[in-house]
């Protein structure tokens, strides 16, 4: 992509009219972690609302919940275990919401704080829903504020971090643009305290990353770190939005088309609404082995899965929940929504539907996943 379509691109994600920012915790809190940097926040929020005041809708995804009860708790640290995070978050969801209510009043704007899961956005139904609330604040011209709901989730609904949240809300709410904010100012083709590191500017394409050494997070208070936010380019680019990638410091610049930051571009091909749901907003509730013919059958002919091709059930789920579907190697190939419950699976793997229907009745003639459910990855 020749430098001029980059700049373009640049420019696309600050004119967008309705914009997704993301801000991860170590952006947000002093240099121990045990406070929030109310300078740093308010300083976040006079950018955005300029772009409010300029006819743009504003989403912000933003950590710092977990970080922000770490004082108040007498911790030293960002605590490891669950029950710990749950305990900070519920402190420091308060007095995060509270700094940015103050700061976005200055400028007249009031604000809506939503929690999600990741069963939030597993469940169709809740997914729609969650979308419809976000609508709805943008229409009453409400800024949106989301954090992941951390006093509830357990390690099996949780997203893990903010930065594929962000990117699931920007493909939620039909964004133009994504801009993550971290404290690194750019992604770097090594470690950016590594002598010779260079800056990349631009991702156009996959092959753009396969010369980049990308490391996780060094913050003492964050959970992602630069491998999340690659991939959380990837999700939103799958939707057809362009992400930038830079820090704090650089936003106003970077949404005023500056080159500072990496810009990520979105994929030439997108998939449908629900195929995208089932591959980044769901996650999986147990794991269907496949053998080498369907394997085939279902990465290259798209059929559904049947009975017939499965060998191994693994996990505990309901009819309609996501599963995986992997091949004898482990590899995870596919993620639909499955027909049966993880209960009723292991008398039918092997068989043919006619003969389940022959033996159980007609109401067993039916696909594990159905082809319209099942998104190859």
């Amino acid at each position: 992509m020749p430098a001029t379509a980059a700049a373009a691109l640049r420019r696309a994600v600050g004119a967008g009219r309705r914009l997704v920012v993301k801000v991860g915790s170590s952006s947000l809190t002093s240099a121990d972690g045990g406070r929030l940097d109310l300078d740093a926040l308010g300083a976040l929020v006079d950018v955005l609302a300029g772009r409010r005041a300029a006819g743009h809708q504003v989403v912000l995804v933003s950590s710092g919940a977990i970080a922000a009860g770490i004082g108040p708790l007498g911790l030293d640290r960002r605590p490891t275990d669950l029950a710990t995070q749950q305990a900070a978050a519920s402190v420091g969801q308060g007095a995060l919401v509270a700094a940015y209510q103050a700061a976005f009043a200055r400028h007249g704007l009031t604000v809506g704080q939503v929690l999600l899961t990741a069963d939030d956005t597993t469940r169709r139904s809740h997914y729609t829903n969650a979308r419809r609330t976000l609508e709805r604040l943008l229409e009453l011209g409400i800024v949106p504020i989301v954090n992941e709901n951390d006093t509830v989730a357990t390690q099996e609904i949780r997203f893990g971090d903010n930065d594929r949240l962000a990117a699931v809300v920007a493909d939620l709410v039909g964004a133009d643009g994504l801009v993550l904010l971290t404290d690194v100012d750019s992604l770097y083709d090594g470690p950016p305290s590594k002598g010779g590191s260079q800056r990349v500017p631009l991702v156009a394409t996959d092959a753009d990353l396969e010369a980049v050494t990308i490391g996780g997070t060094g913050s003492a208070v964050g959970s992602g770190g630069m491998v999340t936010k690659v991939e959380a380019a990837g999700i939103a680019g799958a939707a057809g939005i362009p992400t930038l990638l830079t820090r704090l410091a650089d936003v106003a610049a970077g949404l005023d088309g500056a080159d500072v930051g990496t810009v990520f571009a979105p994929a030439a091909a997108t998939r449908a609404s629900r195929k995208r749901w089932l591959a980044h907003a769901t996650s999986a509730k147990g794991r269907l082995v496949i053998d080498d013919g369907a394997v085939t059958a279902v990465t290259e002919r798209r059929t559904s899965l049947l009975p017939a091709g499965i060998t191994e059930v693994v996990g505990s789920f309901a009819a309609g929940d996501p599963v995986d579907v992997c091949a004898t190697d482990g590899r995870v190939i596919a993620r639909g929504l499955v027909t049966y419950a993880s209960t009723e699976l292991p008398r039918l793997l092997g068989r043919s539907t006619r003969d389940l229907a022959r033996e159980l009745g007609p109401g067993y003639e039916r696909e594990v996943v159905h082809r319209d459910d099942l998104v190859v990855l």
